[in-house]
């Protein structure tokens, strides 16, 4: 079983998680888009055994601290097989589009996933699947009774597929590969309120009608 806080960043509240396994103390970061003191802060107090950091996908909110926070705690990065393509591109990523922020230095993830592949935080079995659509890199993550979706899934909505590698035949397929898990999870989404997967079957406007 594992513990879970979340930790806004960004400009635009990205939702960034720091997953603990209760059983051993391993911890993983998602999604560190920007820097967060409190996060660091609370993983230096609970061990600092901080072993992945987990991305959904490629876009600046998602990735802009995830490099550093990888060499702060000698963790690895994990993501799905096409995210390294956005890693290396400020175009792809969406940086190049904010002046605003500090450039993105490329980077290249330690461990690259497959549909379907697992790996292990402490004992906690995390199962991938690639739901493109908001990107094609775009992906999720089941464990325990948990889905991170990224910006896949929100709240009553989901991810825009107007940026970059976004496809709206793609995005209708990921929802409807979702909707089609067995059982109910609880839905953390890279932006915005938490849910529950059957909540988003009977509330979210494209899920109910696919």
């Amino acid at each position: 079983m594992t513990e879970i806080s979340v930790y806004p960043v960004t400009m635009i509240m990205t939702n960034c998680y720091l997953i603990t396994d209760k059983a051993t103390g391993e911890m993983a970061v998602v999604d560190p888009g920007g820097k967060s003191e409190q996060l660091i802060d609370d993983i230096n107090k609970s061990g600092g055994k901080l072993k992945y950091v987990i991305l959904t996908h490629g876009h600046y909110d998602h990735i802009g601290y995830a490099k550093q926070m990888a060499d702060l705690f000698g963790a690895k990065i994990i993501c799905g097989e096409y995210t390294n393509e956005l890693l290396n591109d400020n175009v792809l990523n969406h940086s190049a589009f904010h002046p605003d922020l500090a450039p993105i230095s490329p980077f290249n993830a330690d461990i690259l996933l497959k549909d379907g592949d697992t790996f292990k935080l402490g004992e906690t079995e995390f199962t991938y699947i690639s739901t493109p659509g908001h990107t094609k890199d775009s992906g999720c993550y089941i464990f325990d009774d948990i889905i991170i979706t990224g910006d896949t899934l929100f709240r009553e909505s989901y991810g825009r597929t107007d940026l970059p590698t976004g496809n709206d035949r793609e995005m209708i397929e990921s929802l409807r590969r979702l909707k089609n898990i067995d059982g109910d999870y609880n839905v953390l989404p890279g932006h915005g309120e938490l849910s529950t997967l059957e909540y988003e079957r009977k509330h979210n406007f494209l899920m109910v009608r696919l």
